[in-house]
């Protein structure tokens, strides 16, 4: 029993307090407890939460949505002793004592038990691995944990059990071994360590042929699967029961270094110097003796040019001798040039290859080779040094499982996934001291000629800022000029100052101009005034069609422009055709932007940008929104590259990918006075925002659009933008915002005489109040929205009124009113082509349907409804509809479709972070627990809020 609150994560994550269990409220929440309770009293940043939630592809208002999920834990947490989430540096900590988390009692009780007397170990193991309470992190938020943290956690788990399989073989309890490991086995038939113990197990129990047939059907196992056959510790075993010798579970000797092993370490830089504290660090890592290496991973981290491979490699040369079975070295090419980052896929190839296994038994999938990089290294002792890795996800798939090799990594990236799932000991190498500089252009320059010009010396060390790489350029720059003074050098780099002042503040160190000067130098003029014109670009990722835009250049020139920025590593390609700054580069871009190119032409190109987004994003819509009211958009200018699309799946996969850049593109144009620039796109953007849920970036970008209008006067833009503002609100659930905001749109639209705007309004006005569940209301506003749209002959408008009435006559019970008038809205939605009405008008019938008992029909509506979306992207429709179908399978006598259904549906909603994924999860637990008969109706648990939209 836990004194005081208990946390767990070993199973479902939540709180516990006096026997009552305090749930965060959603999954999000969820993994951020998870994270902060993985390093209690450890910050965890700010960036590694966003990660958790989102992955690589975070939305523009995840620093809001981790703020609002911080704050929604603060008040979970209230009030419990001596616990306290609080701010702290760039992220957040999680004060609690470790022992209140369930994965660090166990990892104390498992840790104790290996020093402990076997009867006092069984019991601490026993009582550790009872603090699994089920799979870890099924009930979170995102694939981060899932992916990085779950599996070692669960081999953590294994390693307890088989610790606790070795005790209680010790203690003679050879039944319940074999009766635990064999479960065990079956769900892990490849672990060698678990089959060696459950044969002798299985021997030690009187069952010598088990035991034999056990081996021989995984050695068969590991042929065919992976071509090898099983290690030496499996083998070994095998011998002995087949000499009838006692089995033993010690670990074996280990095998003299094979004939031929791998050695493929580069050269040893010939001019390192200093470094002695980080070499020391590393050396802390290792035994003291010559013994068998338990460190499996350092993680060397430290921005470009610091010295990173010079250091891995130097004492990686220096340790060579404790790995008397290889050295392998690869580079992961994650920071190149070309851009080109090497797959886990060719990795692991390269890596079997020099452990010479034949390349037609190489398996085909990454997590095949990746299984039979382990098995083959398994009983080694190897070195394995990954060169300028990109992230975790590139260096998990080459991780070997075995405690006797040991992986030095180094990288950019801080990958602190590695450290938190993988144990992975950390190292940040910074700038070398001002003395480690001096040595370091010593060596590589000359002592004498250095010491004849300390002066010079000195500044040359001071404007490369102390970087080891802009230190080896500068020196060997004097080494092929001999006859140049160092003086002539120092002033060279005092010259190429070109920009980044915010970067200085009167610091020398940090002035990185002249390194970045002179790869801008070596640029053709082409290229370099492409380099400087991207500096406009607002980010977060640039395109080809975006750069040609810029440069006012057609596609086919801009493409080599880019691959000679990529080249020289001003630019990075890091997907086929999207490119990406690094800050301070981006920095550099800007200022020279302003200083070299007149305001005139840096306007013209800022134009030609914006209407690339603009138009190319409207050209998207209208395959997506074929029916929308259009709205005059500002002609583009000559030299915009405007893309066309094959249909609504390429549409909207052009949204997603570029949902960031067009965010940035609203905001940029406003602050720069295109005023008509930012709201024509804000009001392009805003239906597939809607769609995919982006609600909180819907608002963001409404804001500043609703701002852009009234700078330009447009009383009709005003009226549209704000009901559009009016209905992010409603769907975030901010309801007297939204009324606000939807009376302002009427009166503009009243004082204009614009009865289709009138109508807009009042459908959108229907649709606030069915969420409030004021139904009466409701059906009132929808039906003036269907008389104004009736007035001025707007047939999309009228079909989507009638499916809104449909569905409040449903609400209020009325089934036959409510039938009939949305076969109205789908026959004439059918006729006019609108797909995307369709499928909601098909929900609604579904829903009536389900309302009479009639399920077979309500399935039938709820699929067609599903199958119209298509290529439409509106999650948030399919995953009401996707829910309902569910309902009506339950009631139906289906529980496996509803579940099937459900959990498709939950996915989606909690991806959108929508408060109905918890009320689904709930559901899923609750209502497939219990038996419910066929063609019985249960009625509709579906709220309001959980209404597929009626309005535009």
């Amino acid at each position: 029993m836990v004194d005081g609150p208990d946390f767990r994560i070993l199973g479902p994550v939540g709180v516990w307090h006096h026997e009552c269990q305090l749930r965060p409220t959603n999954a999000q929440q969820r993994t951020l407890l998870a994270m902060f309770l993985l390093t209690p009293g450890t910050v965890v940043s700010f960036d590694h939460l966003v990660t958790g939630l989102w992955g690589e592809s975070p939305p523009a208002s995840a620093r809001n949505a981790v703020q609002g999920h911080v704050s929604r834990l603060r008040k979970l947490l209230t009030g419990l002793p001596e616990v306290g989430l609080v701010t702290a540096g760039q992220g957040y900590r999680l004060d609690v004592d470790p022992q209140l988390v369930d994965l660090h009692r166990f990892r104390t009780l498992a840790e104790r038990a290996r020093d402990s007397p076997p009867a006092e170990a069984g019991e601490l193991l026993g009582a550790a691995l009872a603090l699994w309470r089920g799979p870890v992190f099924v009930d979170v938020a995102g694939d981060w944990l899932p992916a990085t943290v779950a599996p070692a956690l669960e081999e953590e788990r294994l390693r307890a059990c088989e610790h606790q399989a070795e005790v209680e073989l010790g203690l003679g309890r050879h039944v319940d071994v074999v009766a635990r490991l064999s479960t065990l086995a079956a769900r892990y038939p490849l672990r060698e360590s678990l089959l060696a113990l459950l044969m002798t197990a299985l021997h030690l129990s009187g069952r010598r042929c088990d035991a034999l047939t056990l081996f021989r059907d995984t050695r068969q196992r590991f042929v065919d699967e992976l071509g090898i056959e099983p290690g030496q510790q499996l083998q070994r075993l095998h011998r002995r029961l087949l000499d009838q010798e006692p089995p033993t579970t010690a670990p074996l000797d280990r095998l003299p270094a094979a004939e031929g092993c791998p050695r493929q370490l580069p050269a040893d830089v010939a001019y390192f110097t200093g470094r002695e504290r980080q070499l020391a660090m590393l050396d802390a890592l290792l035994p003291q003796d010559s013994g068998v290496v338990t460190t499996g991973l350092i993680l060397v981290s430290g921005g470009a040019g610091v010295g990173k491979t010079a250091l891995t490699v130097h004492w990686a040369h220096r340790v060579a001798h404790l790995f008397p079975d290889g050295q392998l070295f690869l580079d992961l090419r994650g920071f190149h040039p070309t851009g080109s980052v090497m797959s886990p896929a060719e990795a692991l190839s390269r890596l079997l290859s020099a452990l010479r296994v034949p390349a037609p038994r190489l398996p085909a999938d990454v997590a095949g080779q990746a299984d039979l990089f382990r098995t083959i290294v398994a009983d080694k002792r190897l070195l394995l040094v990954l060169d300028n890795a990109r992230d975790a996800d590139q260096v998990r798939p080459l991780l070997p499982g075995a405690t006797g090799c040991l992986v030095l990594v180094n990288s950019r990236q801080q990958m602190p996934g590695l450290v938190a799932a993988h144990g992975a000991h950390p190292l940040t190498l910074d700038r070398p001291s001002p003395q480690e500089a001096w040595e370091l252009l010593s060596a590589r320059i000359g002592e004498r000629r250095l010491a004849a010009e300390p002066a010079a010396g000195e500044e040359i060390i001071t404007r490369c800022g102390r970087l080891p790489l802009a230190l080896a350029v500068v020196a060997a720059r004097a080494v092929t000029n001999p006859d140049f003074p160092l003086a002539a050098l120092a002033a060279e780099l005092c010259g190429c100052r070109g920009g980044l002042d915010a970067f200085a503040n009167g610091d020398a160190s940090t002035d990185v101009r002249s390194v970045f000067s002179w790869s801008y130098g070596a640029l053709g003029e082409e290229a370099a005034r492409l380099f400087r014109l991207l500096g406009l670009h607002p980010g977060p990722e640039i395109s080809v069609s975006a750069a040609a835009s810029l440069a006012d250049r057609p596609v086919g020139r801009t493409r080599p422009l880019l691959g000679e920025l990529t080249r020289i590593r001003l630019l990075n390609e890091h997907a086929p055709g999207r490119y990406a700054f690094h800050d301070l580069l981006r920095a550099y871009a800007t200022e020279l932007v302003h200083t070299v190119d007149p305001a005139e032409v840096r306007r013209a190109a800022l134009r030609r940008f914006l209407d690339h987004c603009l138009h190319t994003a409207r050209r998207a819509d209208l395959l997506l929104e074929p029916n929308r009211d259009p709205v005059p958009l500002t002609a583009p200018a000559p030299g915009a590259d405007l893309l066309e699309f094959d249909g609504p799946a390429r549409a909207a996969a052009w949204f997603a990918e570029e949902r960031g850049v067009l965010l940035a593109a609203v905001e940029h144009a406003a602050a720069e006075r295109f005023s008509g620039h930012a709201w024509q796109l804000a009001w392009v953007i805003k239906p597939v925002l809607s769609r995919q849920g982006h609600w909180h970036d819907q608002l963001v970008v409404l804001r500043v659009a609703v701002a852009a209008a009234d700078d330009c006067g447009d009383r009709a833009a005003q009226a549209e933008l704000r009901r559009y503002l009016a209905s992010t609100y409603d769907r975030l659930g901010r309801y007297p915002d939204a009324h606000r905001q939807y009376q302002q749109a009427l009166d503009l639209h009243l004082e204009s005489g614009n009865r289709t705007g009138q109508a807009h309004v009042q459908l959108d006005v229907a649709r606030l109040l069915d969420r409030q569940q004021r139904n009466h209301h409701a059906l009132r506003h929808a039906q003036l929205a269907l008389d104004l749209y009736r007035q001025v002959g707007h047939r999309i408008g009228q079909a989507r009124s009638l499916s809104g009435l449909g569905w409040e006559h449903a609400q209020l019970g009325e089934l036959d009113q409510a039938l009939a008038r949305c076969q109205e809205a789908l026959a004439l939605l059918q006729e006019i082509g609108d797909r995307h009405g369709e499928a909601e008008s098909w929900d609604s019938v579904g829903y009536i349907h389900h309302q009479r008992g009639d399920h077979r029909r309500a399935i039938e509506c709820y699929r067609r409804c599903i199958d119209l979306l298509g290529d439409f992207g509106d999650r948030f429709v399919r995953a009401l509809s996707t829910t309902h179908l569910g309902e009506s399978l339950l009631a139906s006598g289906d529980p496996d479709g509803a579940d099937e259904a459900w959990r498709s549906a939950l996915r989606i909603l909690d991806d959108l972070d929508h408060p109905g994924a918890d009320r689904l999860s709930d559901r899923i637990g609750r209502l497939l627990a219990r038996p419910v008969p066929a063609h019985r109706a249960t009625g509709s648990s579906r709220t309001p809020t959980e209404r597929a939209p009626v309005g535009r």
